[in-house]
Order: structure tokens, then C-alpha cells, then sequence
């Protein structure tokens, strides 16, 4: 029997607009398996590949948002999907990871004197928990203030850069044949830390009102050509650079606070103008 050509071409585009609308969930389901790729792994000791996960799970959790724009399929499936991928890869892995790898040796330490044996032992999954729920609470943030935040700064930092914090003290450290327990303390203060300013109200940049068409200077390109070379150079400390970079950034939000309640301060002793 004879098919109109008019009728093929509509089943085909159909079926394109389709395939085009699940693109962007692809790019989060890879997110949400490499998050799970990294409790399995850190379950049976492979630290460093758990690590190396959550920072595969961060650039596919960037890549799906941009596809959706792209195609132009953003949909609320996507942004909830989305979400709760992110929560996955960005609150409960990063926490499972450092708990597995360091915080569960405090179950082993000796009781502190100001703290007693109990709370002494349970410091570890406490600083997990505060981690995971500081998570949770931070999605849970930005999803109700994503049409009223202000696109250039995230408030709070970004769970995504929190967990790449955490797992890379993780990597960095294992790439020495440090073994968590021996860093413990270190860890624990950095899950806390990562933690709380997720859910805090400094300002990290996002980088989203960078217009990659408008002209640059030759200063600008020159800059990033040595900043690629650099790159290339200290491929052979990437873990350490990843978390230094990182590191960088968790204290960005404190910079840029101290930077502005600073300059608040000389505005207001400043004499009035005459």
C-alpha cells in the first residue's frame, strides 16, 4: 500500500523531536551513574576511581542543562530529574565516599575528654550527614529561588563544586598512598566545611554572563593560551590542581564577602561630599 510522503516525513520528525527531547536526560542519567559508579567503587576500596566518578559525574551534569537550552527541550521532568540526579551524585556519593575512605575510623578513635565516648564515635557520620543534608538542602534552595536569584552568583556554594572538594582531598591524597585514617581530622573539617557553605548565603561567580561571541582584547587570548599551556603542564599533578582549584573557589564566596563588607566600611567613614 502507497504512503503519502507528506505522512512519512511527519512520523520522522516525530520521532527526531522526540529522540531530540530525551538527549538532555541521557547526559544526566550518565551524572546520576557515575555518582552511583562512585559509592560501588569506594564500597570496595577504590578510592581513586570513585573520585575520579564524581568529577565525570560534575561535566555531564554541566552538559545536560546546555543540551536542553541548545535543543530548546527544557522541560520540568528534566529540571526534576535533574535534581534529583544531583543529589545522588552530589550529596550522597561525595559523603559516602569521604565516610568510607576516612570518617568511619573515628568509630575506632579514643574517647575525647570533652565530648565522651559516644559522640566520639559517631563524629564521623555526623560530618557525613551534615554534608548530605547541607546538600539536599541546597537543591532544595535553588530550585525555589531559581526565578528570582540572581544569575551571576549562586548563593551558597554550588553542590556540584562542593562535591568535587570533597573528592578531590580524596584523589590528591590517595595519589600519595595517604590513607584517610591518618587524615581523619582533615577530612572531617572539609566535609564540614563543604557542608555548611553549601547552605550558606555567600555569593560564589557562576560564570553564566560570560558571552562567549562578544570581542575580547589580545591580553584576554593570550591569558588563556598560557593558562591552556599550564594546563598541559601540570597534567601530571591533576588531582592536585583539581583540588586546589576547587579549594580556591569554596573560599571565593568568604573572598568576595570580606572584599565587599570592606569596602562598605570605607564608603561609610568616608567624609561627605562638600
Amino acid at each position: 500500500m502507497y504512503e503519502p510522503r507528506e505522512s512519512k516525513v511527519f512520523i520522522k520528525s516525530r520521532f527526531a523531536r522526540r529522540g531530540i527531547y530525551w538527549l538532555p536526560n541521557v547526559f544526566t542519567t550518565i551524572a546520576l551513574f557515575a555518582g552511583f559508579y562512585a559509592i560501588v567503587q569506594a564500597m570496595s576500596g577504590r578510592f581513586e576511581h570513585a573520585a575520579i566518578a564524581i568529577f565525570v559525574a560534575m561535566v555531564f551534569d554541566g552538559l545536560d542543562g546546555r543540551v536542553a537550552r541548545l535543543t530548546r527541550t527544557q522541560s520540568a521532568f528534566g529540571a526534576e530529574y535533574d535534581s534529583l540526579a544531583d543529589m545522588v551524585s552530589f550529596g550522597v556519593a561525595p559523603a559516602l565516599v569521604v565516610y568510607v575512605w576516612a570518617l568511619k575510623d573515628f568509630a575506632l578513635m579514643k574517647s575525647i575528654p570533652m565530648l565522651g565516648p559516644w559522640l566520639t564515635s559517631k563524629l564521623g557520620w555526623i560530618a557525613a550527614f551534615i554534608y548530605c543534608v547541607c546538600a539536599a538542602l541546597r537543591l532544595a534552595r535553588f530550585n525555589t529561588t531559581l526565578e528570582v536569584a540572581d544569575k551571576r552568583f549562586f548563593q551558597g556554594l554550588p553542590s556540584p563544586a562542593a562535591a568535587c572538594l570533597v573528592a578531590g582531598l580524596v584523589w590528591a591524597l590517595n595519589e600519595y598512598q595517604i590513607e584517610g585514617r591518618d587524615v581523619k581530622w582533615l577530612a572531617w573539617a572539609l566535609t564540614v566545611f563543604a557542608g555548611l557553605t553549601m547552605v550558606s548565603n555567600f555569593k560564589f561567580y557562576s560564570g553564566k554572563d560570560i558571552n562567549v561571541r562578544k570581542s575580547v582584547s589580545f591580553s584576554v587570548i593570550v591569558g588563556i593560551v598560557l593558562g591552556i599551556v599550564v594546563l598541559f603542564m601540570l597534567s601530571s599533578t591533576l588531582p592536585e590542581m583539581l583540588f586546589l582549584l576547587f579549594l580556591g573557589y569554596g573560599g571565593s564566596g568568604y573572598a568576595l564577602w570580606a572584599y565587599q563588607h570592606l569596602k562598605k566600611r570605607a564608603a561609610s567613614r568616608a567624609p561627605p561630599p562638600q
